[in-house]
């Protein structure tokens, strides 16, 4: 199977090393001294599993893509209103696109069954931009688990996790996603095809909506969020919250908040997405996560004071943050 990962950075290129590590054809979007250094050297990985290096192709072409018959969408989600125009008509004709993102992704109440559904999410698809340039058809479902970081150009730090969840949005067991997931586990991967794909995406959404914002707000590594009760249980609360607009929406949890909870927290000594993105000076993925949740929360009718709070303090820091650049 060909597949494009466009925003080949740390999940992506990590993503993108195994498939080809696996035998897939694979193609690497990114740019800049880390596109050069997988142009060179390929992509090294560093992991507890083993470290190997792969091999892909790398460029800086969107068109690139034009080719795949699977789109990985690696990107972060505060681009596709700009880049889903330009990137939707280069799609091959039976391509599939496989969103691996965090928070809600555009896509969500598409082939939906539950309230609110075919309705466009403002916070991450403004004006129904994304979700007219790629057409619901196109979308496989994905929630990627690894956590995985840059630690200089060309080379991941892979930390924990092999898991892509993957599935069709309307619950159908496709021969796509069995492809994919084929694709997946030959490069090392556990791919699972889920007929709810909705509620692991929701799973996951619940502890990046509370540890994201936290860690950018204190600094803290996953693991050190549990040096102090209280912020225990705020993220708690966090959760909680989250979890009901879940409800509201139809969406049963697969497994306990305190599960959720002890897992993000049990990753140990690794910097969210969130706090490396704060800390390497680029936008954070606040409209997806906190304003997202929020905006749903808001049209359903249900309270999120603690993610509310949460939202509006790191809002706060990043318009000082732009402020002072």
């Amino acid at each position: 199977m060909r597949f494009a990962v466009v925003g080949a950075g740390a999940i992506g290129a990590y993503l993108g090393a195994a498939l080809a590590r696996g035998g897939a054809e694979v193609v690497l979007i990114a740019r800049g001294a880390h596109l050069d250094a997988m142009r060179r050297h390929g992509v090294r990985v560093l992991s507890p599993r083993g470290d190997f290096t792969a091999h892909p192709e790398a460029t800086d072409d969107l068109a690139a893509a034009g080719n795949a018959e699977c789109v990985v969408l690696s990107v972060k989600a505060y681009t596709l209103p700009e880049l889903a125009p330009r990137f939707g008509p280069l799609l091959a004709p039976d391509a599939c696109v496989l969103p691996a993102q965090n928070g809600i992704p555009w896509w969500f109440l598409q082939r939906f069954d539950g309230p609110l559904a075919g309705s466009v999410i403002e916070a991450v698809d403004p004006g129904g931009v994304v979700s007219a340039a790629i057409p619901p058809e196109r979308v496989v479902g994905c929630v990627p688990y690894p956590a995985a970081e840059i630690v200089e150009p060309g080379v991941i730090r892979h930390v924990e996790g092999t898991r892509f969840a993957i599935g069709e949005p309307d619950g159908a067991v496709s021969g796509r996603v069995q492809a994919i997931s084929a694709a997946f586990t030959a490069g090392g991967l556990k791919a699972p095809v889920d007929e709810r794909i909705r509620a692991q995406l929701w799973l996951k959404l619940i502890g990046n909506v509370a540890f994201n914002p936290v860690t950018a707000l204190t600094g803290a590594t996953l693991g050190q969020l549990a040096l102090a009760d209280p912020m225990v249980e705020l993220l708690r609360r966090m959760m909680e919250e989250v979890a009901a607009v879940g409800v509201a929406l139809g969406i049963e949890l697969p497994v306990s908040i305190e599960r959720r909870l002890e897992a993000g927290i049990g990753v140990g000594e690794h910097k969210t997405s969130m706090l490396q993105d704060l800390q390497a000076g680029k936008p954070l993925e606040l409209d997806c996560l906190t304003g997202a949740v929020l905006e749903l929360a808001g049209r359903l009718g249900v309270e999120a004071p603690h993610v509310e709070t949460v939202h509006a303090c790191v809002t706060l820091l990043e318009h000082l943050r732009r402020a002072s650049a």
